[in-house]
């Protein structure tokens, strides 16, 4: 296939926020009565903060209304954003920056699409957005993941079809919006869990523009 544009998921591909997210869902179940554990938060991948807050009540048995569950999302993410205020460039993970550039030297648009709403501040704070030619988050999208607006707005953004976008995800509901975006992904992870991804790496500490072009 003929690549002109990579799409990143943010968490867990470029850096792992996952557990800047567990500690503050965990603190907020621990106010609200009860325990969040690793496991519980393996549901919670891709999924937007809402979607994610609904979750979690559900495994609490609590019911809330509009407005409580309003003033629980926004108590959740002064918590991670307090956390993530502390990030810094040692955070990125193995092999993203040497991808990155050769991707770039190479001519490849990239762009995050991500369901966090606080990208751009996860981006100034590890101080990549030279590396990318567009940010789409959850301020810019109404469909959360696995529906493809976020990749597809991606790809217009970068003046790239469909079928000439790779898109890079590490959560089942990231790869099945790529899929029902047309569009080709690489999962990073467990080729057990991420199934319907075109290829699976544990990373980008051994990954390249060659193995890319093998698509």
């Amino acid at each position: 296939m003929k690549i002109k544009a990579c799409l990143f998921d943010l968490d867990g591909v470029i850096v792992d926020t996952a557990k800047y997210h567990f500690l503050a869902w965990k603190e907020l179940a621990a106010d609200l009565g009860f325990e969040f554990t690793e496991e519980h938060n393996e549901r919670l991948k891709g999924v937007s903060r809402m979607a994610s807050l609904d979750i979690l009540l559900g495994i609490g048995g609590i019911a809330a209304t509009k407005e409580e569950k309003e003033k629980m999302a926004e108590s959740k993410n002064e918590r991670y954003v307090s956390l993530i205020k502390k990030m810094n460039p040692d955070e990125i993970l193995p092999g993203v920056l040497d991808f990155l550039n050769e991707i770039k030297d190479a001519g490849i648009k990239t762009a995050i699409g991500s369901a966090s709403k606080n990208a751009p501040l996860i981006i100034d704070r590890l101080q990549l957005g030279r590396y990318f030619d567009a940010i789409i988050d959850g301020n810019n999208v109404s469909h959360a993941k696995p529906h493809p607006e976020v990749f597809l707005k991606g790809a217009e953004a970068l003046n790239a079809g469909a079928s000439e976008c790779v898109v890079f995800e590490d959560a089942v509901a990231g790869i099945k919006a790529a899929v029902n975006g047309k569009m080709k992904c690489i999962g990073i992870g467990d080729s057990k869990v991420l199934r319907e991804a075109d290829m699976v790496i544990p990373g980008f500490g051994k990954f390249n523009l060659e193995k890319l072009l093998l698509l």
